[in-house]
């Protein structure tokens, strides 16, 4: 089986001003404070999940 491909995510924005529904999609990331990385899997709900949060992240493959 082929190894899954990851992403790293780091929060750059803070998410104050945000609705509730992203700040839980961060936190779903891993993400809880600006300035901090995640490494998550490359699949179809991380990637909607980092794109409903995108302009918050930064995503280094």
């Amino acid at each position: 089986m082929a190894e899954a491909e990851i992403l790293r995510v780091k929060l750059v924005r803070s998410p104050i001003g945000c609705t509730q529904r992203q700040r839980q999609t961060l936190r779903a990331l891993g993400l809880t404070r600006v300035g901090r990385s995640a490494v998550v899997h490359n699949n179809a709900p991380t990637k909607g999940r980092i794109r409903a949060v995108e302009h918050l992240i930064e995503v280094q493959k």
